[in-house]
């Protein structure tokens, strides 16, 4: 009973630390409506879909597109739903609350190298 316990433990705690800082970092972003902060994790091309737009951006235009809905829609915050890995990748899914309503948001990152990378964030009307 206690290597399983043990066994859980180590699991857990390893699984903690692959939710890396990236993911961690983007979602504390969003919690702000910090887009430069967003960015910096940005790949070289990104998939943004907003209410009224879709498109892939360049890590630069991805920024200002990201600055401008929240500038629009002023956050008050960002609640995880759920949160997982699949083969390397990371995904988070929440409620981005702004004071126009609440926006059902993804975000998808992929290893590159050494770090996480942003391959594609939804902002959508719930």
């Amino acid at each position: 009973m206690k290597r399983i316990l043990l066994f859980s433990f180590v699991v857990t705690f390893l699984m903690s630390f692959s939710m890396g800082p990236g993911i961690n970092e983007v979602i504390g972003a969003l919690k702000t409506g910090n887009a430069s902060g967003i960015a910096k994790y940005f790949d070289n091309t990104v998939e943004i879909t907003l209410p009224d737009k879709s498109n892939s951006y360049s890590k630069s235009q991805g920024e200002l597109v990201l600055r401008d809905f929240f500038n629009i829609y002023a956050v008050k915050g960002f609640t995880i739903i759920h949160q997982g890995e699949n083969a390397g990748s990371q995904y988070c899914i929440g409620t981005l609350a702004t004071r126009s309503g609440s926006f059902r948001t993804t975000v998808y990152m992929k290893q590159k190298g050494d770090k996480q990378i942003v391959q594609e964030i939804r902002i959508e009307t719930k």
